[in-house]
């Protein structure tokens, strides 16, 4: 984990706008990503609006963003949910079989070595 001390700012631009934001060295790469994603946001929002200022382009920008990451969560909570469903389906049907098996296996040893 990193302390304060060595965290250097990243030079980060929004549209038109430049912003030193300190990060640790490993959280860089994804700070730089973030940024990246959220700049072409803005610049779509504003490509749709009219005169909108930089902050009402954040907001706008944050919302949407954020819409999105539920929407997923959403989703992938959903296949989460399916998913233990199929596994627990699945395993009834694999202890029925087990069941089974091991009722035949019984029978099938009694018919080799019956009883005298």
């Amino acid at each position: 984990m990193s302390t304060p001390g060595n965290n250097d700012p990243v030079a980060l631009r929004l549209i038109d706008r430049e912003f030193l934001i300190a990060c640790a060295p490993e959280e860089r790469e994804g700070l730089v990503e973030a940024a990246a994603l959220l700049d072409r946001k803005m610049r779509e929002l504003r490509a749709n609006a009219r005169a909108p200022s930089f902050e009402r382009l954040a907001v706008l920008a944050a919302v949407s963003m954020t819409h999105e990451l539920l929407a997923l969560r959403k989703q992938q909570g959903g296949d989460g949910q399916q998913t233990a469903q199929r596994l627990a389906t699945m395993r009834q049907r694999l202890e029925f079989a087990l069941e089974n098996a091991d009722t035949l296996h019984r029978e099938t040893v009694a018919d080799l070595f019956p009883k005298a």
